[in-house]
């Protein structure tokens, strides 16, 4: 068995459609693959389909925009393996995605007041099937520089970092509601790249609160990282998951199935 399980899609901010992740994933002889597209399951019904056509099996996946109010900082909360219609989850991150949409569009103007000519209704268009549209997106139309270019990174940072004009983020939900949600479900939660958001005072008190696992593979996480992980996860009893944290053009140069998953969730559920 090799699983991928952290794959992105056009339902969220990935460029890549679901057939087109699954197709390089079968290529790279994955037998088991979760998109956890942001704060949406609006593609698991696509995602069942598609998997079976490549003979692949899909785990139910989410990665929800969570906040650690403790300590002031992002924490991201990966599920895994929930009921298909997943209430819950639904219910916590829909206005999350609202809130998301709302800021994209004020950004927009933003970046509009100084000149620059974007047009939303295409946009809107071009991030479907997403019902979000995201900073990808929008830098999709200003530059036909790909994601790891110099360029786009220049105007990325000048645009959305920082003092850039359209600098604001939105409100994320709690890390404990998230790992709620997904529980109430009867998913697997997780926390995702600890080392890249300096998650790890937070795990044992999510542990408290049903976590389930940390993810170790990813492309951000160093030596130092997966030590820290697996300290955690012998510690507290804790599955231990990882993938390529795949976007396509939209993120690093890396392809489903580059990074592999040391466990696999759905056959440690319980």
């Amino acid at each position: 068995m090799k699983a991928d399980l952290h794959l992105h899609s056009r339902y969220s901010d990935g460029s890549h459609t679901v057939e087109e992740v699954l197709k390089q994933a079968s290529n790279a002889g994955l037998t088991h693959v979760s998109f956890v597209d942001h704060d949406t399951v609006a593609g698991w019904q696509e995602i069942e389909v598609m998997a079976n056509k490549y003979c692949i099996q899909a785990i139910p996946g989410i990665e929800i925009s969570a906040y650690d109010f403790e300590r002031g900082r992002k924490v991201h909360i990966l599920g895994y393996d929930f009921q298909k219609e997943a209430p819950h989850i639904k219910k916590l991150c829909q206005p999350l995605l609202d809130r998301r949409q709302e800021n994209s569009l004020w950004q927009i103007e933003q970046i509009q007041s100084l000149g620059y000519s974007l047009d939303t209704d295409l946009i809107a268009y071009v991030a479907k099937p997403s019902s979000t549209i995201y900073k990808q997106h929008i830098m999709g139309q200003l530059t036909e520089e790909n994601y790891s270019s110099q360029t786009y990174k220049e105007l990325y940072r000048q645009l959305f970092k920082g003092d850039g004009v359209a600098a604001r983020d939105i409100k994320y939900v709690d890390a404990f509601d998230a790992v709620r949600a997904i529980k109430a479900d009867g998913g697997i939660p997780v926390v995702a790249h600890p080392g890249q958001l300096d998650s790890y005072e937070l795990i044992p008190e999510l542990v408290e609160t049903g976590l389930a696992g940390i993810e170790k593979i990813h492309p951000d996480h160093t030596k130092e990282d997966h030590r820290k992980v697996g300290e955690l996860a012998e510690r507290f009893h804790l599955i231990q998951t990882g993938g390529t944290d795949f976007h396509g053009a939209y993120g690093i140069d890396i392809s489903p199935g580059d990074l592999v998953s040391p466990s696999i969730p759905v056959f440690m559920k319980g």
